[in-house]
């Protein structure tokens, strides 16, 4: 798992990329949200950008659990096997690219 802040990555040219996730048969949702959602784990990856609002993702691995702010314009990507929850700090609304038939 791994947390991206846009603002923290520059390139060596013009419109260098980061490859954060290629994703085969792949959804891409925009979610708004007041609730939390349930603790699961997904079968492919996830990646999970915060466009508006807070969310505060908890992770557990290996019995240890994490969790950290995701503000507006973070991302947050899990891969297969990675057990998380968001909760939405307030409203949020997100966009999501997982595996089409996720959770």
């Amino acid at each position: 798992m791994r947390v991206i802040k846009p603002a923290d990555f520059t390139g060596e040219e013009a419109w260098a990329a980061l490859d954060i996730e290629k994703i085969p048969n792949a959804t891409v949702r925009l979610h708004w949200t007041d609730k939390p959602y349930i603790w699961h784990v997904n079968d492919g990856p996830e990646v999970f950008v915060v466009l508006d609002g807070m969310v505060r993702m908890q992770a557990r691995k290996e019995g240890e659990e994490t969790s950290f702010d995701l503000l507006a314009g973070d991302v947050f990507h899990a891969e297969a096997g990675d057990e998380h929850k968001a909760t939405p700090i307030g409203t949020a609304r997100v966009l999501v690219v997982e595996t089409e038939g996720s959770l």
